[in-house]
């Protein structure tokens, strides 16, 4: 039954109404998926025993006639969500033992709203990385690969092991998270859809947190319909989250293949930055071109702060996770290396817990956060994201719906081609993703074309505050004209 694996979440909820196939049925489609694509190191744990069970609980309600929106539609989750009784590691030896008794807010939405739990995905270790290459499980591989080329390629970070589950069809549907581009860039390696949304639109209550001011959660999919039918059960308002927004949850899937006539569309010039890829330029203004003949306007806009984003990202992110990241001492949770005193056990345990990246972004957070450093780089960089933000501001209040962008520099990359002496270079992967985060606004990553080697490349459309329904609507108009986009080869079979 792979063809059920086939079938979008709106094509799968159609013939589950319809009794053409039953939850159980579609459910063991994807676990019968999952072991053969075990090459993509996509899942580093697989819940076959509570998929079925939920599963049959699904036929049941739907046998009632109370299917939820997400009624019996398997998916995955990023491992960095609690779920009660489930391992949850967020992808690092420190937590590798850890069996939450709690559930997320995010994830108890989607289970409420009647979806499967397929297993967890990996990641990045706590978040931590452009190409899940930093997981503790080793790194996940792309499903697609370059045209006459064997070369593994990364699905990119952290969210890696969510949008390559979902382009190899092993989940229909998952769960990610957003720091600084960690649902839109891999959403963009692998040929799938992401969605980040507005800061405090979904709750981070039961989240392993890299950085609490930065991090969201939010969806990765293989058509916008889809993305936004998951986004709507993911947000809420949750009184547990102190920055959960009390505000409606609209009907996100009404927006899809809504009319954008009359809407500016702002193309911001300081995203042209030297380094970007020829192809992804051209894609770039082929874009604007498909917004235009749907009937937007497209103009020019300056955010002149955004030279600035990279930096002051990776100073206030690492600054927040120096912080977050020192609860885990071996003493309340988590794992503990034993020494002579407190003091060694406390290294001895964060040394052996922790891997070489997280490490290297723990140091750098604590020097920019020490006495005599704090107002040089810390205080500066949050005055810089107050400008960053200011921008889009001035922007919106001139008439600007929305601002179409680049998703990520170049397409996929190989395996070990950016993991080398100098992290800068894997940090400039995010040089079109860190300002929606820095700014707290919506963002969304649609396929828009294949690069000369038939790798997939993203389109990125940056919202108002909340203004996810605009997105879901121009992001329906480049899918219309770009299509869907599959790897043409299942290598992992």
């Amino acid at each position: 039954m792979t063809e059920l694996t086939r079938l979008t979440i709106t094509a799968a909820r159609e013939g589950l109404a319809q009794g053409h196939f039953t939850a159980t049925e579609l459910t063991q489609a994807y676990l019968d998926a999952i072991a053969p694509a075990g090459d993509l190191n996509a899942y580093v744990l697989a819940t076959p025993e509570k998929a079925l069970e939920m599963a049959k609980a699904s036929d049941a309600r739907i046998a009632r006639g109370e299917a939820g929106p997400l009624e019996g539609i398997p998916l995955g989750v990023k491992d960095n969500y609690a779920v009660d009784g489930v391992r949850t590691t967020a992808g690092s030896n420190m937590l590798k033992n850890f069996v939450p008794q709690y559930e997320s807010t995010v994830t108890s939405k989607l289970w409420g709203d009647g979806a499967v739990l397929l297993g967890k995905l990996n990641q990045d270790e706590f978040a931590m990385g452009s190409s899940t290459e930093s997981s503790a499980f080793g790194p996940t591989v792309n499903p697609w690969r370059r045209d006459g080329s064997d070369q593994p390629l990364v699905p990119g970070g952290s969210s890696g092991g969510v949008a390559a589950a979902v382009a190899a069809h092993i989940c229909a549907g998952a769960a990610g998270t957003d720091t600084g581009g960690s649902i839109r860039q891999p959403a963009a390696f692998t040929g799938t859809v992401g969605i980040k949304p507005t800061y405090g639109r979904c709750s981070r209550w039961g989240i392993i947190a890299y950085a609490s001011s930065l991090d969201q959660a939010g969806p990765i999919a293989r058509s916008v319909n889809d993305a936004a039918l998951l986004l709507r059960s993911m947000a809420g308002h949750d009184p547990k989250d102190s920055t959960s927004v009390d505000r409606p949850v609209p009907d996100y899937q009404q927006a899809v293949g809504g009319s954008v006539k009359g809407m500016r569309i702002g193309i911001p010039r300081e995203y042209r930055v030297d380094g970007m890829s020829g192809e992804i330029a051209s894609l770039w203004d082929e874009g604007a071109q498909w917004l235009r003949d749907a009937g937007a306007e497209v103009v020019d806009i300056s955010l002149p702060h955004s030279k600035y984003a990279l930096p002051a990202y990776y100073i206030v992110a690492l600054a927040e996770a120096s912080s977050n990241l020192a609860r885990y001492d071996g003493v309340r949770y988590g794992e503990r290396v034993p020494g002579r005193d407190i003091v060694e056990m406390y290294e001895k345990t964060r040394a052996s817990g922790f891997g070489a990246e997280v490490r290297r972004r723990i140091m750098i957070g604590t020097y920019v956060l020490s006495a005599g450093y704090y107002d040089a780089y810390y205080v500066r960089a949050q005055k810089v994201r107050t400008l960053i933000k200011r921008d889009f501001e001035n922007a919106f209040h001139a008439g600007i719906d929305a601002v179409l962008a680049p998703a990520t520099p170049s397409p996929a990359f190989g395996i070990g081609e950016k993991s080398g002496a100098d992290p800068v270079e894997m940090y400039l992967q995010d040089v079109f993703t860190v300002t929606l985060n820095m700014a707290g606004l919506p963002g969304i990553a649609v396929p828009a074309g294949l690069s000369g080697d038939g790798l997939p490349l993203g389109l990125q459309l940056i919202g108002r505050p909340f203004g996810e329904e605009a997105l879901f609507s121009l992001a329906q108009v480049i899918e219309d004209a770009a299509g869907r986009f599959e790897c043409p080869e299942k290598w992992w079979l």
